[in-house]
């Protein structure tokens, strides 16, 4: 089946659930106030807030009260385009793959895309298990209403599945990282975008995040020749470091390139993955990249910076991806006149620098997270960058250092 037959036969499957597509936030929540009561909206937002709390009975709350029948097509609504974005990547693959026959979706939820799945290939099998009991009953009912027969849903933990189910396909997404503010790991310092090798800044990431008894349940369930579909909110360095290295620490590497994926909710823009599938180590075919992504900063010529703007607020140039370091780097006889690096608690560092060059007066912020600004202006207008460094570092705390 091509892409966009699933894509087409995903739009129809979407609709059975009585999801909606939107593209503006003002016909979202029109058509959520046409829907479900001020006394169910109220309802709703207070389990979001529950959510938050981050704790496992919270969470589950949530997704047992957003089950509802009615609740259910509003809420699930807003990730349309997380659906068409990752629906048809793993159904193709398991069309392409005649050795994949049993699939396991991990934190299935109310079961919308491993329907799908099952739909598109009545001769696999497939399992979803979820901590939320309403979800799993919501996920049976409607599978028994598309009369499916090669699909079951069950209440579980990962951690219960039973060691004897191994699966060829396991899908996990959004499911893997619990603690999706977790700023990951820092890199060895201000100037790099290296993390070093310390087994204990990658155990204190695996045990905050979760990840590290999942993925052990995972390889253990996964079978010999088996694959992973994985997608997380893992984009930044800071978490796909970790991230990746959590699973080439438990053997597995990479089938596919990984694809990082843009997708609305609603208005929203959401960036996230990158989109694995992998496999045992001894089967990869690509390498891990610890390196950033390419980013959309701006290019650097200084042939074309001029000596004035007409508007005062704008420099001569502006960066705030992490291609600001390189040209960082490449400014001609930097002469610093004020330096800040700051020590956080947790280790973190965040580095703080006015100076002069042949290309004009400029400020640099750089912090162990991957964070990069630079900006530039003509020496005429210096003031502006010395009030910005004031401010930064007067927000870094008493654990400066000039």
């Amino acid at each position: 089946m091509t892409n966009a037959s699933l894509v087409q036969s995903l739009h129809s499957h979407l609709a059975r659930w009585g999801l909606r597509r939107f593209t503006s936030d003002e016909a979202y929540f029109q058509w959520q106030r046409e829907t479900l009561s001020q006394a169910e909206v109220a309802a709703l937002l207070r389990e979001v807030e529950r959510k938050r709390r981050g704790s496992s009975p919270d969470e589950i709350s949530f997704y047992d009260a957003t089950a509802a029948p009615n609740i259910l097509p509003v809420l699930y609504s807003q990730q349309y385009d997380y659906y068409l974005a990752i629906g048809p990547r793993i159904a193709d693959r398991i069309g392409k793959a005649r050795s994949i026959q049993s699939i396991l979706d991990v934190g299935c939820g109310v079961g919308i895309l491993t329907t799908f799945y099952a739909r598109q290939y009545p001769d696999r099998t497939f399992v979803g298990i979820d901590r939320s009991s309403s979800s799993i009953a919501r996920a049976q009912e409607q599978a028994t209403a598309l009369g499916l027969t090669n699909v079951q849903f069950e209440c579980l933990d990962l951690e219960q599945m039973p060691l004897t189910h191994t699966s060829d396909l396991i899908v996990a997404t959004h499911v893997l990282v619990q603690a999706e503010q977790d700023p990951g790991v820092p890199s060895r310092s201000w100037n790099t975008f290296e993390r070093a090798d310390a087994d204990q800044l990658q155990a204190d990431f695996e045990r905050r995040t979760g990840i590290g008894a999942r993925l052990d349940r995972l390889s253990a369930l996964l079978s010999a020749e088996g694959r992973l579909c994985v997608f997380e909110k893992t984009r930044q360095l800071a978490r796909r470091v970790p991230f990746q290295r959590a699973f080439a620490a438990r053997g597995f590497g990479l089938m596919e390139q990984p694809e990082l994926i843009r997708y609305r909710l609603v208005e929203e823009v959401a960036d996230d993955g990158p989109f694995y599938v992998l496999g045992r180590t001894g089967s990869e075919r690509f390498h891990w990249d610890d390196s950033p992504e390419p980013d959309a900063g701006p290019p650097f010529d200084r042939t074309i910076l001029t000596t004035s703007s007409p508007d005062p607020d704008v420099p001569l140039y502006e960066n705030h991806w992490p291609s600001a370091q390189q040209v960082w780097e490449q400014l001609h006889d930097k002469r610093v006149l004020e330096e800040t690096t700051s020590q956080e608690i947790d280790g973190r560092q965040l580095h703080v620098e006015l100076g002069q060059a042949v290309e004009g007066v400029y400020l640099y912020f750089a912090n162990t997270l991957d964070q990069r600004q630079l900006v530039l202006v003509e020496p005429a207008r210096a003031t502006m960058l010395e009030s910005y460094y004031q401010e930064i570092v007067k927000s870094t705390g008493d654990t400066s250092e000039a």
